[in-house]
């Protein structure tokens, strides 16, 4: 009898979930509570993505904080009342990166990654907590897929949304993304906020943060992607699913509607 060809299980990897913004756009909301903390069809926007993390088998999140970032630790705390509900089979061991604390204010997408980076590993989910997609699944199959391929990114696109009719990034039909030129009418497509990233995006020659940012650099993300997209160096999916960037009192009235 033959003997079954070896499968290799499925691996998961770290996540983080950007939390430090000070939300100016959902004002005055976000004057007492930070937005990822905001309510969203029961619970808060920051709990659909734990939630979602730990049913793909996620087992350990980073959340970077700033903005009334005390909050967020605290809301998720054992010792708190509000408990979270996922599965207790499904524990979470969640860390931060206490960019309000560490420098006074948060170090933009980029800085804040390259802070928390010595928390995560080579390879690890993003995702911003003031996003509901609660649909997506964190899928282990496409950690396994990026990690086989030499891509420094793999980011999930949607369609445009009405606040950014524009787009983003392109996408070819070989799956990159694409840093199409401004006055290029092929179609873009906004990045989710959703993406798996590999560490050495936050090295040379992408990135020049010394490791662990410790004199806390904001930098933004964009620059970086569109650095790698050039040299063909980031893939691409288009997501269909439920998907709102929450920035705004009516939008987060919408979905609470």
């Amino acid at each position: 009898m033959t003997p079954p060809a070896f499968v290799q299980l499925p691996v998961q990897v770290p996540a983080l979930v950007l939390a430090a913004g000070r939300g100016e756009r959902m004002r005055p909301l976000t004057d007492s509570t930070p937005k990822p903390l905001l309510q969203v069809q029961g619970r808060p926007l920051l709990q659909w993505h734990l939630q979602a993390l730990a049913n793909a088998g996620v087992s350990r999140v980073v959340i970077n904080t700033a903005w009334l970032g005390e909050q967020i630790p605290a809301y998720f705390s054992d010792k708190n009342g509000v408990k979270p509900i996922w599965d207790k089979r499904k524990q979470l061991s969640i860390s931060y990166s206490q960019e309000g604390v560490d420098f006074g204010g948060a170090l933009e997408t980029a800085g804040g990654i390259a802070r928390a980076l010595p928390q995560l590993g080579p390879v690890f989910w993003l995702a911003a907590g003031d996003v509901f997609a609660p649909d997506f699944v964190f899928d282990s199959a496409a950690v396994q897929a990026f990690a086989a391929s030499d891509q420094l990114a793999h980011l999930w696109l949607v369609p445009n949304p009405a606040h950014n009719p524009r787009g983003d990034f392109g996408l070819s039909s070989q799956g990159l993304a694409l840093n199409l030129p401004a006055d290029d009418p092929a179609p873009r497509f906004t990045y989710s906020t959703i993406a798996l990233l590999r560490a050495e995006l936050f090295g040379a020659p992408w990135c020049e943060i010394p490791p662990g940012n410790p004199a806390g650099v904001a930098q933004p993300l964009a620059p970086l992607l569109r650095r790698a997209m050039d040299l063909g160096r980031v893939s691409a999916s288009l997501y269909t699913g439920r998907w709102t960037d929450v920035g705004t009192p009516e939008r987060l009235a919408q979905l609470n509607g």
